[in-house]
């Protein structure tokens, strides 16, 4: 069930995402078990099938209680000037990309996640690099086109803003046309009469 993103409001990945991690987690468990714990069972030694059965146990239960407390965290919110996001069980972080500094937005789906019904949507912004790079991820989306569409509606209602080495910022105008043109004029006159009266001496 999709629901409705608007400008202003908070809003998270859609419910599957957590069962998308959780699949996630089964099928590395899976992995982990045939190519970790089973050659270590292999060999008989008691003490090594505990350490790391164990350790692969503790493992899973650690991220199995991560997952929710992940998922509860991720917060996204869209405002008439910027995006921002704020993510972390442990370590918090946020970011804010203004829409004058997108480029692109491109929506990911891999095949599990196909399976879950959701995307995520990778934010391409023009930095201060020469290279454009994903500045955001909005993960778990249930069906990312409107939102990419809004986002993209926001981005073209607003000018460029040119990148300065240094990290500052500045705002170009783009000149009235014609601005300039009367000096240029004026200035090839003089020059003009200048010669004229170097010829005539």
């Amino acid at each position: 069930m999709t629901y409705l993103i608007r400008i202003g409001e908070d809003f998270k990945p859609a419910p599957q995402f957590k069962r998308y991690y959780f699949l996630s987690l089964v099928i590395l468990a899976v992995l982990g078990a045939f190519f970790i714990v089973l050659p270590v069972s292999l060999t008989g030694e008691g003490l090594l099938i505990l350490l790391f059965g164990g350790g692969m146990l503790a493992l899973l239960i650690f991220v199995a209680v991560w997952i929710p407390l992940y998922y509860r965290s991720i917060v996204y919110h869209l405002t008439e000037t910027e995006m921002t996001w704020k993510r972390g069980v442990w370590f918090r972080s946020t970011g804010i990309v203004p829409y004058n500094r997108i480029t692109n937005v491109d929506i990911i789906q891999g095949p599990v996640m196909r399976l879950f019904g959701i995307s995520n949507l990778r934010i391409q912004t023009a930095g201060y690099s020469a290279q454009a790079q994903a500045e955001i991820r909005i993960l778990g989306i249930e069906d990312p086109e409107p939102l990419r569409e809004l986002i993209m509606a926001q981005v073209r209602g607003r000018p460029p803003v040119a990148a300065v080495t240094g990290g500052e910022e500045e705002e170009t105008a783009p000149a009235p046309v014609g601005a300039g043109q009367d000096a240029v004029v004026a200035e090839l006159r003089a020059i003009r009469e200048l010669l004229e009266k170097m010829a005539g001496r």
